[in-house]
């Protein structure tokens, strides 16, 4: 069976590909080429993240790789998908006073979508498509493909491929998911692999954000929850929900965000007490491992990729869906992903389009 494998360039896509290798399959490497703006790359520096200007030296490490693991490589340009789908939610996201959640749109369109998608198109024959991400595919006895949380914790990637679809799954393999990261770090030394101790993307992109977003600057006021003016911001963009550090006022303890307002142009600012929520209504939602949800359910969910689960009730209506949680959550952010769990099963999930006490 031959397998093509996303190649970043890193320890987890490496020792993806070796695994597969050793199991027998037929594996090609491929590397996704999403960086189109040369013009920007004497800006600031964006090392260990997946989108900036030095996509080119992640493309001939994954190169090397490919060379020292005796495998075909092809780099597949998929910028115009990328900045299509991925950059223009990010900005409209951050316009509409919204977190987007970058990787999660990347994933399901781009890294899982468009990758395999035009390698098809380039006459690149596999039967199934890996990466090296925490997780895992299982049958279940419904019939359908479900997505599985990886066995360590603190490294599950579950939470950025909640939106892939069946046919997605069905062709997909995800060799780390009973790894820890030690361990595949360990599997990279043992083979001798450069990128053994090749630091992790810590995110997304780098740099400044408003290299990307490129807005004009527009002063509004910093208020509190009674509408008092606190002071002033110059683009309600820069700040983000439970935000502590950079606000520019003081008070006689410490301010959060806690809401953008677009409307009124106003960043909403208060104490601890206040960012604390009860629940919140998720829309635009995925149901990856179940037909959906036609009743209330308990469940566990997370609001942020790093959070361990926490138990919720999860109630549908229609097209959306009610996530109650047993103890209130601090600094729920419109516009980021909510999942939702049954134990190590990923059900599904939605982008958190409100909140409440």
């Amino acid at each position: 069976m031959k397998v093509l494998v996303g190649l970043s360039g890193g320890v987890d896509s490496t020792v993806a590909a070796l695994l597969l290798r050793q199991q027998g399959y037929e594996v090609i490497g491929a590397t996704m080429k999403i960086w189109g703006k040369d013009g920007m790359a004497a800006k600031s520096g964006h090392k260990d993240a997946c989108y900036g200007p030095d996509e080119n030296e992640s493309i001939e490490e994954a190169a090397k790789i490919a060379e020292k693991l005796e495998i075909p490589y092809h780099v597949i340009d998929c910028v115009e998908k990328y900045e299509s789908i991925v950059l223009e939610n990010f900005k409209s996201e951050y316009k509409n006073g919204r977190t987007p959640n970058p990787c999660v749109w990347c994933n399901s369109y781009v890294k899982f979508g468009a990758l395999p998608d035009m390698a098809n198109a380039m006459g690149i024959e596999f039967d199934k498509f890996a990466t090296g991400h925490y997780a895992g595919v299982e049958v279940g006895a419904n019939g359908r493909y479900q997505l599985v949380r990886g066995v360590n914790p603190k490294k599950d990637q579950s939470y950025f491929l909640y939106r892939l679809k069946q046919e997605q799954l069905a062709k997909v393999i995800l060799p780390l998911g009973k790894y820890t990261k030690e361990e595949i770090r360990s599997i990279a030394k043992e083979n001798k692999l450069e990128v053994a101790d090749k630091p992790d993307s810590q995110d997304f992109y780098g740099g400044d954000y408003n290299e990307l977003l490129n807005f004009e600057e527009k002063e509004g006021n910093i208020v509190d929850l009674n509408g008092k003016i606190l002071g002033k911001h110059k683009g309600f963009w820069n700040y983000t929900i439970g935000q502590r550090k950079g606000l520019g006022v003081s008070a006689a303890e410490a301010l959060y965000v806690l809401a953008l307002r677009k409307d009124t142009n106003e960043v909403v600012v208060g104490f601890a007490d206040k960012t604390f929520n009860k629940g919140l209504v998720a829309n635009n939602l995925n149901w990856v491992s179940i037909d959906g949800l036609s009743e209330p359910r308990r469940a566990q969910a997370k609001i942020r990729s790093t959070q361990q689960p926490v138990d919720v009730e999860l109630i549908p209506h229609g097209d959306s869906v009610e996530v109650i949680f047993d103890d209130l959550q601090k600094s729920i952010a419109i516009g980021q992903s909510s999942v939702f769990y049954d134990g190590n099963l990923v059900l599904g999930g939605g982008i958190i389009d409100s909140v409440f006490d």
